[in-house]
Parts: C-alpha cells; structure tokens; sequence
C-alpha cells in the first residue's frame, strides 16, 4: 500500500472518530424540552396558581393601568416583552382570564362560553384590572423578581397572591407526558373554607361552575387523579310538551348539546318534534315533544343519551417548589391561606419598618429645630464638620431611639430649607409623631394576633367582592338511571316459535313486542330452559319457544307462572317465580333439569297476576277426578331455581286458564329522596306510604303552590318543595302567607282539591310569601310582633276557632294589623273531633260565615275507590301460553 493510501485511510478513521450521532443527545434534549414545557407552559404554580403566560399578563396590565381600559392589541404588544411566543398565545390566555370575570374587567365582544363564540379581534376589544385583582394580586414591596427572557426587563417570580385564585378559577393544562385540570369552586365558599382552616375547623371543598347545572360530587376525591363529579344540565318542564334546558354542564356549550339531542333522536333512543336555541345572556334550549310521549322518561332519556350529563375528571398537577408535585385541592387552599399569613405578615413588617423609620425622621427633626442645633453648624466650612456638629447636638437627646443616628440622617437634617424651621409648629409635629405611634401599635397588635387579622382580611374581601358570586352549581346525589328504563320503543321484535328465532329482522314472522335496541330479552322453551341476551337482528335460541319478552334487571313484579312435568318420575309440579339478575347468554332452567321434562302451562304476568286454570287429567282406573282447578294465588312466589310444589303425580292432558286473575303483590311502598329530589321503592329517604291503582301523590312547593303527581318513579320533583306525601281526600290544610297586594299576614283553611295543574294558594302577587302550612287537625299559630308594636306581648290563635274551612281560592282572613316580627305554627291542641265542615266558596277577606255541619260520606268515598281499585287492576293484561 503506498503512503498515500495509508494517509487517506488514516484520515477517515479520524473523521468517524469525530462523528456524534443524533440519537445519543434524544433524551437529554426531550427531558429538558419537557421539563420546560412542564414548569414554563402549561401547569400553574401553587404560589399564585397562573400559568407563566397568565401572570405575565396580569403584570403587563399592572404596568399599563391608570384605571382605563387599554386595548387588547396593546396589552398583546407590551406583554411580548416577557412572553417569548408569539401573540396567539396572550391573545387566548387574556380572553380566557377575561371570561372567567374575576381578575379582568372587560368591555366589547369577548365571546360566550354557553354558545362557543369567539370573542372579536383584539383591536376591537378592550380590558383592565379589575379591582378584585388590584387589591389581592400585586405588591411590589413583596414580590420577588427575575429578569426577563432578553433581560431588558424585570418580571414576577410569582405574584403574591393573598387568594386561593387557582381554585377560584380552575385551570386546564396539556404537558408532555403529564397534564393539569383542576375544577372552579365558589369565590365565598373558598373564602369560608380559608377562615376555617385558620381557625383549625374542617371544611369541605366542592367545584361550582359559571354554567350552573346540577353536580354529584360523591366521587370528587379531593380533585386529585382518579376522581370524577357528574355533571347535569339544568332541565325543566314548561308543559307537557315542552322541555326546556336553562342551565348546562360545564365545558360543553348550546351548540354540542344540541347537536348531541339530535344524533340521540336519529338514532331512535329519544323522540322530540324539534330543538330551539334561544341562547342569549342566559341558556335556554326549548325541545318540543311529539304528542303521547311522556316529559319525565325524555328528561332521563336525555341525562343517559346525550351531552346533558357529563362526567368530568380531575388531575391536580401543580408546580410546588421546582417541580410537579400531585396534591389534592384542600392542600392547595391550606397553603393558599398559610401562604396569606406569610404575605401578610410580611406586609405587616414592611409597614412596620416605613413607621419606625418615618418617627425616626420627624423626631430627628423635631429635636434638630426645637433644640436650635442647626444655629451650631453655621461656624462649620465641611460636610464632615456639619455631621459631626449635628451628631454631637443630637447625643442628649436621642437615647432610646430604636436605632442609632446614620451620617444619612444628619445629612437629611442638614438639608433642611429654612423656610421649613420657619414654619415649623411643635405641636403639629408633636400630635403627627403620635398619629405614627398609635399606628406602630395597631401594626404590632396585627403581627401579634396574626391568625385574627388574616380571617379579618378575608372577611373583608367577602364583603367586599363576594356579592353575585354565590353558587351556581347546586349539589346533588344523582340516581342512576337505567339506559334501557328510558329507552323508548325505536323498533319491532319478532320470533319464530317452532323454529327458535327471535330478532328485528324477522318481519315475516310472528310480532312480539315493540322494544329498543339496546333492551335485553328472555326467552323460555318448551323444556325448561330459558336465556338472557341482546336483542339483534336475528338469533337462534333453541327451537319450541314458548314465550319471548323484554327483560328488565331487577324487575320483581314480572311473576312467572309455571307448571311442568318431570322428565324422571313424571309428576307434575307448579310454581311462581321472579326472575331479576342473571348473566346474558347463559342457559338456564326452571324445571329439575332432567331430561324429557316439559313445560305444561306458562304465564308472564307483569303485575304479579295469579290467575285460575283448569287441569286436566288422562283418566285411569280407580281415578275418581280428572279435573280440578287450581288458583296460583295460592302459590307464594319463591326463587327461579326453587322446584316447586307438586301439583300431581298423575299424567295431566292439558292445563287451561278459565278466569284472570289479580295481582298478588299488593301496593308499592314508594320513598321520595330530597337528596335527589326522586321517588323510589328501594326505601330511600322519606316514606310516602304504599300506593296502588289511582293514589296520587300531593306536592306542596314552597313557593305557595300545590299539584299532584302520579307515584310513576320517573317523575321530576324540581320546585322547592315543602311537603310531599300521599294524596288523602278530605284533609284539612292551614296557611300563613304574607300577601304582598293588601301588604298583610293571611291566615285560610283548605282543602286540596284535585287539579292537572299546580294551584297557586297564596295569591296571584309575585311577593306573596308562603310563611308556614300545617295538617294538623286542630293546627295553633303563635304572632311575635315587632317595629313599633314588639313590645306587645306575643299572642297564640286557634286556627280553627279564627277562620272556617274555605275553597283554595279564597284569601282568607287578615291576622292581625300590628307590625309582626315573626308568625309561626305552635304544638296543635288537643279536642274531640268533629264532624268534617265542607269548605266555604267565598273569596272574601273579612269574618266568614259558619258552614252547617254534614254527614261525613268519607268511608263511602273510600269503598268506591277500593272498588275502582280492583276493576283497574283486574284489567291488567296476562301472557299465556297453552300445551
């Protein structure tokens, strides 16, 4: 090889040496890109709770504001000096710190968080500081600085933020490879929550959103990973036919809920005529209904099939120290309120330092001109001659002073016009130095107490910003609601019983049922067995199929009526039997499970029917009967896997049913939840009683008015309620109302007359006031007077003595004339009842008339109902089939 070749090669070998590949520097350089990422872009830091682009505009806007609005373009341009990308950016930031309406006043089109509008350009709209943010946010004497990103200007490290604005607001954050998203909670609870915390109580944390609506927060877990709330649109019945939602779950707007109603009717799990979007100020979607479809199922139609409820997961990411650190919302507002102490502590010293050091100045010169120590600095011809003079005038003088005498001061004392030793008053220099020292008191009697003056400061920003910032979000625990109980009817299912196919598709064949294609449905065979699965479009269950229908999960009404003969000994055994849980596609069997067994006789009753059948016999020798009738009422309904009880152990030709019967399982106890404001018969909150047939149920709102409802469990109980129980004619009411037209308290006896409609019982004046009702039978009130008449003595009516039994439509009677402090229903009095009064249908005010007594015709009114009862229930409709 020659020389030249050896150098060559030398000469690359040198250059692979050189190289530095690319993939050795992909975790150095991803680790700091997300680091920066994490710690300058999209999580907040837990001293002031902004994002860095957030607090760079709010100390933008501080160091333009003179109390003006400044164009958004502007604010963009100047917050550029520390913010290094890009306007796009600060221009969103500042519109979403604008919408949340706490740290920023804003004027022109900012946009709508209910529709999804966006807010106009930024050299149309304009904002400034609100006052809130002034007085809680900035401090310059406590704020620690940093250069900025070209080091032209200085910037907030953080602000000193004397507020838990982090919860206040909420924040939504993106990072690599880790995210932030904690929820808004009310401004007073949080201000409640940070006094109780110093005052070392408990308290309890929980988001509040500015679209209002309903939350479960049973699930919240602090705000930390792992936890969710559910989110409800606020949804009311105008009528029958109207629907119309007012209040929407957080992060969604009018347009996605709109557009999620109407995929849900395309698919056929809602039905609705058409959707209105009259959104302005407040939300309000109108949803018109079809005709005969019921306004309480579509309400929980919408909660399950659409965006009206939504579930919303927290992640509290946020900055603590140098790095993310995972805390849960109470950890935040305790070092939110710590935090505050400190702050405010250090603002408490910084004062204390500017007071010491101003009696410092004005004492100097107080003994500077009183003692005439200037007239000994006249011979002086240096600076250091004069300080020195002045020291030296000073020594008597000045002991105790709090610090020693600088060469500073002299010289400051030095400088002094002789206009000012002119014009001196000691006495007026004498009162100021006081003024400084009872305020040096207050500022140590502050740091002294430091916890009270903290809870002070609070207090004094909820009295001063805390008005319209009440809840919006009301809390809840909401039920859950079945897909399938909703559900309506969207298509047909048919079976083909010898074959054993059941589906949508089989339209040739025999209908069973209109359903929903999300419904599960139970089929029996003729031998037994029986299986739950989906509905589809077509499916093979096994051949002689004897009954198909839908199944409903937790269904114990649906009673099953059987008798089947035994593949082995051949006797025949009845039984009744619900059937409430089982696995989908899993076989299973209502006989014995031996082979050749066979199902005789079959019935599906949805009310717990039992009817009468008729067996018959195959005649044998010394077989005296061969026919027999049996009632199933007779029969106690046992579990889906119980044997039965036998019916005979001869051959049976045939079963027949020969008289429909009725339900066995007597009323259902139905229970009203005021936590979720549903009825139940699960023995949730408050016992109604056991209702049946035509029993209504009678709710009295506390706005004054009264309705009645039926005790179907999907019915929505949305008013403020006062009373709700099961509805008994003839009960006798007492109201004390405040009529706002005649300016008087009203006292009337009533009773509920049934209506389709609520009744206003209190008068048709919006400020009539509904002040107590009462179903006692001999009901007492007690008055407390007030203004110029408290020193009345308090006086006790006999309400059925004051005022006779009228129509709900009368006013009543006026109480009283004095100025009444407080009325209120005392403990009933005890008499012998009387005969039962009709009511009086007069619409006076003043004395009325005593009604004659009648005949009490309740119990006969009681044995016509009891009897309408029974021919409703007979009339409830049985599936049989017959072998």
């Amino acid at each position: 090889m020659s020389t030249e070749d050896e150098i060559q090669d030398e000469s690359q070998d040198s250059e692979i040496q050189n190289i530095k590949y690319i993939t050795s520097h992909f975790q150095d350089w991803f680790l700091d890109y997300a680091s920066y990422v994490i710690m300058e872009r999209a999580v907040p830091y837990i001293n002031d709770g902004l994002k860095p682009v957030q607090r760079r505009i709010l100390h933008s806007m501080k160091r333009m504001d003179d109390g003006r609005f400044n164009k958004v373009a502007n604010i963009i341009g100047h917050t550029m000096q520390f913010h290094p990308h890009g306007d796009a950016s600060i221009g969103d930031a500042l519109v979403g710190l604008g919408q949340k309406n706490l740290l920023v006043e804003t004027q022109g089109n900012w946009g709508n968080t209910l529709t999804g509008d966006s807010a106009a350009a930024a050299r149309y709209i304009e904002a400034r500081l609100s006052k809130f943010a002034n007085d809680v946010v900035f401090n310059p004497k406590t704020t620690v600085w940093k250069n900025s990103y070209d080091g032209r200007n200085k910037e907030p490290i953080t602000l000193p933020v004397k507020f838990p604005l982090l919860l206040a607001q909420g924040v939504e954050g993106i990072a690599v490879g880790m995210a932030s998203k904690i929820l808004p909670h009310n401004f007073i609870e949080l201000i409640d929550a940070c006094i109780k915390h110093l005052k070392g109580q408990i308290f309890e944390l929980y988001p509040d959103f500015p679209t209002g609506g309903y939350i479960d927060v049973s699930k919240y877990n602090d705000g930390i990973r792992g936890g969710n709330v559910k989110v409800r649109a606020k949804i009311s019945k105008v009528d029958n036919k109207t629907l119309a939602i007012t209040e929407i779950p957080f992060s969604k707007t009018t347009s996605t809920i709109i557009d999620s109603i109407l995929k849900a009717n395309e698919k056929g799990t809602i039905k609705i005529k058409k959707v209105d979007d009259n959104t302005a100020a407040q939300a309000e979607i109108i949803i018109h209904l079809p005709p005969n479809v019921s306004p309480d199922e579509t309400i929980d139609a919408l909660y399950v099939f659409t965006d009206c409820e939504i579930s919303l997961s927290g992640n509290s990411t946020i900055i603590v120290g140098k790095q993310p650190s995972f805390i849960g919302v109470s950890e935040i507002l305790r070092h939110s309120a710590q935090q505050t102490v400190d702050l405010l502590r250090q603002e408490l010293n910084i004062r204390m330092s500017e007071l010491q050091e101003e009696w410092m100045k004005f004492s100097l010169e107080k003994i500077f001109i009183e003692k005439e120590i200037y007239e000994k600095i006249k011979p002086c011809k240096t600076e250091e001659e004069i300080i020195s003079t002045i020291l030296k005038g000073l020594q008597p003088y000045i002991k105790g002073f709090w610090r020693e005498v600088t060469n500073e001061d002299c010289t400051k004392l030095s400088n002094i016009p002789i206009k000012r030793i002119s014009k001196f008053s000691s006495s007026k220099t004498e009162d100021y130095i006081k003024g400084i020292e009872n305020e040096m008191e207050e500022v140590k009697n502050h740091l002294n107490h430091i916890i009270d003056y903290t809870i002070n400061y609070y207090n004094q920003i909820k009295k001063k910003y805390a008005a319209g910032k009440e809840r919006k979000t009301e809390i809840r625990n909401f039920e859950q609601i079945e897909a399938t109980q909703v559900v309506i009817a969207n298509t047909k299912l048919y079976a083909n019983y010898k074959d054993g196919f059941v589906g949508t598709a089989l339209k040739k064949d025999e209908f069973v049922c209109e359903c929903s294609d999300i419904d599960d449905l139970i089929v029996f065979m003729q031998d037994g067995t029986y299986k739950v699965a989906k509905i589809a479009d077509k499916a093979f269950f096994g051949k002689n199929i004897i009954h198909v229908g839908v199944f409903r999960r937790g269904d114990d009404r649906t009673v099953y009526n059987a008798a089947y003969r035994d593949g082995k000994t051949g006797i025949t055994y009845i039984k009744r039997f619900a059937v409430t849980s089982v696995t989908r596609e899993k076989m299973y069997d209502l006989t014995k499970a031996t082979p050749n067994s066979k199902i005789l006789y079959f019935s599906a009753n949805p009310n717990g029917e039992a009817e009468i059948v008729k067996v018959y016999l195959k005649p044998l020798p010394r077989l005296r009967k061969t026919v027999f009738e049996v009632d199933f009422s007779t029969q106690a309904i046992k579990g889906r896997s119980s044997q039965g009880v036998i019916l005979t152990k001869h051959p049976v030709v045939k079963i027949v049913k020969i008289e429909e019967g009725v339900s066995t399982l007597g009323g259902r106890n139905i229970y009203y939840n005021p936590e979720t404001k549903r009825l139940n018969d699960s023995e949730y909150g408050d016992y109604l009683g056991e209702f049946k047939g035509s029993d209504k149920i009678l709710v009295v709102s506390k706005e004054g008015s009264y309705g009645f409802t039926t005790f179907d469990l999907t019915n929505h109980f949305e008013m403020d309620i006062n009373r709700i129980e099961k509805f008994m004619p003839g009960k006798i009411w007492s109201a004390v109302f405040y009529d706002a037209e005649q300016k008087y308290y009203y006292l009337k006896r009533f009773e509920a007359e049934e209506t389709s409609k609520f009744i206003r019982f209190i008068g048709d004046h919006d400020d009539s006031k509904l002040i107590g009702i009462s179903d006692d039978a001999f009901p007492q009130i007690e008055i407390q007077f007030g203004g110029k008449h408290a020193d009345r003595e308090n006086e006790i009516i006999d309400v059925e003595d004051f005022i006779a039994v009228k129509g709900v439509k009368a006013r009543g009677k006026r109480i009283t004339t004095f100025m009444v402090k407080k009325i209120s229903f005392i403990e009933p009095l005890e008499k012998e009842p009387t005969l039962h009064e009709e009511p009086v249908n007069d619409d006076g005010d003043d004395e009325i008339d005593s009604a004659p007594h009648k005949p009490d015709i309740q119990e006969d009114k009681k044995s016509d109902e009891s009897k309408n009862d029974a021919s409703n229930q007979s009339g409830s409709p049985n599936q049989m089939s017959l072998f």
